[in-house]
């Protein structure tokens, strides 16, 4: 019976009953008249019945897996791996049940591989843009404010208006290298590389209340457990990315940034009293976060309603 296709296994369920039907009429004395009297009718009506119950239980079992796994595809979403299909004893089901759940094992292996891959490239190219614009763009702009300033140097006192012209262009250059060594901050965290999550926390918050967007408070934990390198650079990335949308969307004027231990996870949280919004259909950035968390093990929750703001919650199992 388990080498049967699922429609040799519904003809058989059907033959069964139906055969098991006209045995009933061939050994009992139940006989149908030419005109069918009342008494017959509810004989006959009773035996449809018995029939159609007895079908619909044998089938039952058989089907009603595949009804779960097709609820299932409907609502399935490889960015939370954790649900699975509980396993059915025997039957047709049982071997599409271990198929469906295999199947999502496969596919969110591929996922994870994918994305590891593609986030790994996309921390090589930050990096390496980072580079350039340290050595190359910065350096430039070093010797651009260095000849400015040699050049207003040199400029005789009777004509001061052209020093003060050159003075401002000095500090617009000198203020376009410090967007410069921001934005190149902001690609590759050496803060982190060189001293750790907590310093580049703290590294985020004070670059968030540069921007004045809103009064921040950071909370750190004493004696949180050590992490990879890789689950470190999630939790950053998780938070600058929040942090980044607080100050472009937001409009609060209370944000919060803690990482905390609860029980066996280190648990990072980016809340805020600003506008609040739904998240029915996450951007790239949302999106982002879900999967660099689904590559450590851990798990992003997002809380936000018009008007209540927003928390975004990371935890990381330690």
């Amino acid at each position: 019976m388990r080498r049967l296709s699922l429609y040799s296994k519904v003809v058989l369920t059907n033959g069964a009953v139906f055969l098991a039907g006209t045995v009933a009429l061939a050994l009992t004395p139940a006989r149908v008249s030419e005109d069918v009297l009342p008494s017959e009718a509810v004989v006959l009506a009773v035996g449809l019945t018995v029939m159609l119950v007895l079908n619909a239980f044998l089938l039952r079992s058989t089907l009603r897996p595949i009804d779960r796994v097709i609820r299932e595809m409907r609502t399935i979403d490889l960015v939370r791996p954790e649900r699975r299909l509980e396993q059915p004893p025997a039957g047709p089901g049982a071997s599409l049940v271990t198929g469906w759940n295999a199947l999502l094992d496969r596919l969110e292996a591929e996922r994870a591989a994918g994305a590891a891959k593609a986030l790994a490239a996309q921390e090589a190219e930050r990096h390496r843009i980072a580079q350039d614009l340290h050595d190359e763009v910065g350096q430039s702009l070093t010797v651009v404010l260095l000849g400015l300033k040699r050049a207003e140097d040199r400029v005789p006192p009777e004509l001061a208006d052209v020093a003060e012209d050159l003075a401002l262009v000095r500090e617009s250059a000198r203020a376009g290298l410090d967007d410069v060594r921001r934005v190149a901050r902001r690609l590759r965290p050496g803060v982190l590389e060189d001293l750790g999550l907590l310093s580049a926390l703290a590294a985020l918050a004070n670059d968030f209340a540069a921007l004045g967007r809103g009064h921040l408070t950071r909370t750190t934990s004493p004696g949180l457990p050590p992490l990879s390198a890789e689950a470190e650079l999630v939790v950053y990335r998780v938070a600058q990315e929040a942090l980044t949308n607080v100050a472009r969307h937001a409009g609060a004027t209370e944000v919060g940034l803690s990482l905390t231990r609860v029980g066996d996870s280190v648990v990072l949280e980016v809340r805020d009293d600003g506008h609040g919004r739904p998240f029915p259909t996450a951007g790239s950035g949302v999106l982002g976060m879900r999967e660099r968390a689904v590559l450590v093990g851990g798990t992003l929750t997002i809380d936000s309603a018009p008007g209540q703001g927003t928390t975004v919650r990371l935890a990381v199992p330690v």
